[in-house]
């Protein structure tokens, strides 16, 4: 069995100096054991659970299960009306249209990059 998320448990608290059983103090277990189960991989926390650890680790329950950090990304994008009415629009469109708009959005950032060489390359 594959024990990735007892690795990134160990991991996690071993980062911030902390026992086990203080661990499992800070998430309401009755028994440190609980806790160390999940560690040596005999057992896996329930998603209530995970949810908690995340919250006393500052990680994603994705990153728990998988060792995988999120990707980083602009957030502020979300918070722009003309994106926020385009992605809306674009909610319903078939798989082919959606693909049609991803080509275009790769299209224009290759045109932006060719841009910014050229203007580079003019400063020179």
């Amino acid at each position: 069995m594959d024990n990735i998320t007892g690795k990134i448990l160990t991991e996690l608290r071993e980062k911030k100096g902390w026992s086990k059983s203080l661990v499992a103090k800070k998430l309401g277990l009755k028994t440190m054991s609980t806790y160390a189960n999940w560690e040596y991989g005999l057992r896996k926390p329930d998603g209530e659970m995970l949810v908690k650890i995340a919250n006393l680790y500052g990680v994603t329950t994705d990153y728990i299960l998988t060792g995988k950090k999120p990707n980083s990304f602009n957030s502020d994008l979300f918070e722009d009306p003309d994106l926020q009415i385009a992605f809306k629009d674009a909610s319903d469109f078939s798989e082919e249209a959606r693909r049609q708009a991803i080509d275009f959005i790769e299209y224009l950032k290759e045109k932006e990059r060719t841009k910014d060489r050229k203007s580079l390359k003019d400063d020179d």
